[in-house]
């Protein structure tokens, strides 16, 4: 796990965050891996 999946994970669920700006976290806070785990789709670039 990325240092800040979780942090990303709970600002996503709690609606703080857009799917966008979970999308634009990959590669900085956490992977594309994370992503799919997040949001239930595959990052696509």
């Amino acid at each position: 796990m990325s240092k800040n999946y979780e942090k990303v994970k709970e600002f996503y669920n709690a609606n703080l965050w857009s799917e966008e700006m979970v999308w634009n976290a990959v590669g900085r806070w956490i992977t594309d891996k994370e992503y799919l785990v997040i949001t239930g789709k595959e990052y696509e670039n």
